[in-house]
């Protein structure tokens, strides 16, 4: 019997352990999301990165990246992020709930830190579609911090836009076959969010151009590492579409 129980409890003991991702493009699902280490421009950089999933329950999620990163400030070396299995397939025209939450801070940070902490959400024409692919129609992020002076893709469009309880700045441009839209919050770092992200593709339908025909394709939250040494940890995240 104590054999049993002490089996019982070894199990327990590995399926609450936090995996740890080393690899470039290693990547890890748990409950309603992916958790991916991904360090898609490192060609352009020196260092190192690990992401470690902590744990996950349905549709919340914590994790945590540590990284340090150094040559070609300007460069983005990494996006390690969690991306939603489950909050995707719906048009902007017929979104009726966008709930989120994301809790985070930086354990550690280097004085020199430059890093985004951001959401990178997807649409385009069809109902399904890959992050950042042919399929791909826009990118729209929304960054709660930015550090060492970074900006997003393009120029900056619109500035003092009030949404979701604060105010952002919003950068247009183009990536590759996409149109970039960036809304950059213009009163620092916005570590506790909880808000619904409907009023964002409200605004970009009103005022941008964005058919609200669009379908949310994938939505990924996590953080852009330029240069620099940091520790950042989310404690909670979650967001659903209906």
């Amino acid at each position: 019997m104590f054999r049993y129980i002490a089996l019982a409890l070894g199990a327990l003991k590995l399926a609450s352990a936090a995996t740890v991702l080393t690899g470039q493009y290693t990547c890890d699902t748990a409950g309603d999301y992916t958790l991916c280490n991904d360090q898609w421009g490192i060609a352009n950089g020196v260092g190192s990165q690990t992401s470690t999933l902590i744990s996950a329950s349905g549709n919340t999620i914590s994790w945590s990246t540590n990284y340090t990163w150094a040559n070609n400030e300007n460069d983005v070396k990494t996006y390690a992020n969690v991306l939603s299995n489950t909050a995707k397939g719906v048009q902007i025209a017929k979104i009726t709930s966008f709930p989120t939450a994301w809790t985070w801070t930086y354990e550690t940070e280097s004085s020199a830190l430059r890093a985004d902490v951001s959401y990178d959400m997807w649409t385009g024409t069809a109902e399904t579609g890959t992050a950042a692919s042919s399929s791909s129609s826009y990118e729209i992020m929304i960054w709660l911090s930015g550090k060492g002076g970074i900006q997003p893709v393009g120029s900056l469009k619109t500035s003092g836009i009030s949404l979701a309880g604060h105010t952002w700045n919003l950068w247009s441009g183009t990536t590759e076959t996409w149109t970039t839209l960036s809304f950059v919050s213009a009163s620092g770092d916005i570590t506790n969010f909880n808000t619904d992200l409907t009023p964002f593709f409200q605004y970009l339908v009103d005022n941008e151009g964005v058919s609200s025909s669009q379908y949310i394709q994938a939505i990924q939250t996590g953080t852009e590492a330029f240069t620099g040494t940091a520790n950042l940890v989310t404690s909670s995240f979650s967001v659903s579409l209906a």
